[in-house]
């Protein structure tokens, strides 16, 4: 709990905090570690005779303004929600190859006429997304990777652009997948009934809802960030 003495202090990382935007545990960290750096100033200048009022004053102008502190720190922030896209983008479309297929394998219709050509471009279609989303993500990774050994201007520009081709990729996953299993429904009656498409459908689901926040994160991080020069 904040002691009487800390007022300006605490206003000045509330304020702070209120004007970034991003993953919440990495903002979380910031926070706390800019409050101790401040804290320990404080306790310096109070131990060189400063009133406590003052030595906070002090503190924060010497900390920095938000001006001066929020690019950097939310450069931080959207280069974290960044990773994080990646890293769930990463798992999700990995088990979406490997197992995309498993949920008609063995169906009672599998052996019956041929799917329409459309069909199976719309298929091939949600495994080449998959791919794609896979190729993404390693590079989401390898852009972060790159940022945290050298920021440099064109880095920032290669994160937004992967950031929104990995967007991209989750609306247009989610636009596919509803496309392929409302289209099954209509030529398979079956399809609904069916326990392994059972349970793809609401692995989907639990997978497009958690892509969707993380690229929402992302979004709303990347908007805060200043653009590259």
């Amino acid at each position: 709990m904040a002691c009487a003495e800390d007022v300006v202090v605490d206003e000045h990382l509330r304020e702070l905090g209120a004007r970034l935007q991003g993953p919440a545990r990495l903002k979380s960290e910031l926070l706390t570690e800019a409050r101790h750096g401040l804290l320990d100033a404080v306790e310096a200048y109070r131990e060189d005779g400063v009133p406590p009022g003052e030595a906070q004053r002090r503190a924060v102008v010497e900390f920095g303004s938000p001006a001066q502190l929020l690019p950097s720190w939310q450069a931080e922030l959207a280069v974290g929600a960044l990773r994080g896209l990646s890293l769930r983008m990463l798992a999700i479309a990995g088990v979406g190859v490997v197992a995309g297929d498993l949920t008609w394998r063995g169906s009672s219709w599998s052996g019956g006429p041929r799917p329409p050509a459309g069909y199976l471009l719309l298929a091939d279609s949600v495994d080449w997304i998959w791919m794609g989303a896979l190729l993404l993500s390693v590079a989401g990774l390898l852009v972060v990777a790159a940022s945290a050994r050298s920021p440099r201007p064109g880095l920032a520009v290669a994160q937004r652009a992967v950031g929104i081709g990995l967007t991209g990729v989750v609306v247009l996953g989610m636009v596919a997948g509803c496309a392929l299993f409302t289209w099954s429904l209509t030529l398979w009656d079956a399809a609904l009934r069916w326990p392994p498409m059972l349970v793809g459908l609401a692995v989907a689901g639990g997978a497009y809802f958690s892509l969707t926040r993380a690229a929402r994160n992302w979004l709303l991080a990347a908007a805060r960030q200043p653009a590259a020069r």
